[in-house]
């Protein structure tokens, strides 16, 4: 299928076969040194850690205490099948086990390797708190295969989609899969989503959130990890992460 894109759309479209080959890659990694255990941190009174979230400087959704010395980032794409399998090996381990005691927060960086469909489920994830941005796009990672079903069933609709005008296509996009009533069953209404999809500065910066992820911190597939800000090359499973947060002292 075919896409327009702006002059900031061209450069992830670009960029978009490389990490989508990237997708799972499982390349190996050596061993981390083992830190010293960290002390659990209680959350506020009345409060849970995995109820905590903020916006970071890169644009990233931060769950957790946000002062927690082990902070985990995801590089993320809502339409990767291994980032899918992660969250549903391993998001509630991580939250009852890491995130709950304060000892690692958790980031979310959306990293859009399939291009369009990635930046409007992204988008729409991002269409309501902040607290339910990591929530829904556990959702979308959960009910992936029936979400992408009609984008594979459909290309020509796609195709219709994106020759609509930049302020129209990403909402039509958007009916194309037939998002809206996903995301309307779990608290975002078709009205609001359609608002945010025609949000173009808003779409712009998720891609090129994208292009600067790549390039600065030189991330080229999905899931990608880092670690207190060390990439943990090859690691896209919660049995191969789980060891690596032990390591690094959340034990």
């Amino acid at each position: 299928m075919t896409f327009s894109f702006s002059r900031p759309f061209l450069a992830l479209a670009m960029a978009a076969p490389l990490a989508l080959g990237a997708c799972g890659d499982n390349a190996t990694t050596g061993e981390s040194s083992r830190a010293e255990a960290v002390a659990a941190v209680s959350a506020p009174q009345g409060t849970s850690w995995r109820d905590t979230a903020t916006t970071t400087p890169e644009n990233g959704v931060l769950v957790g205490n946000p002062d927690a010395p082990i902070k985990l980032v995801e590089y993320g794409s809502l339409t990767c099948p291994t980032c899918a399998r992660f969250a549903e090996e391993g998001m509630e381990p991580l939250l009852a086990k890491y995130i709950d005691s304060g000892r690692v927060s958790y980031e979310l960086r959306n990293f859009a390797v399939h291009g369009p469909v990635d930046l409007v489920l992204a988008r729409m994830a991002r269409c309501g708190t902040t607290e339910a941005v990591v929530p829904l796009s556990d959702q979308v990672w959960k009910n992936l295969g029936t979400l992408m079903a009609p984008i594979y069933d459909n290309p020509a609709s796609l195709d219709g989609a994106m020759n609509q005008p930049m302020e129209q296509r990403f909402a039509a996009l958007a009916q194309a899969g037939g998002f809206y009533d996903f995301f309307a069953q779990r608290g975002i209404s078709a009205d609001q989503a359609r608002a945010c999809l025609s949000d173009v500065p808003a779409m712009e910066k998720l891609a090129d959130d994208t292009q600067r992820y790549a390039t600065s911190d030189g991330i080229n597939g999905t899931p990608t990890f880092m670690l207190n800000g060390r990439v943990l090359d090859g690691i896209n499973s919660w049995a191969a992460l789980e060891p690596e947060l032990q390591r690094a002292g959340a034990r």
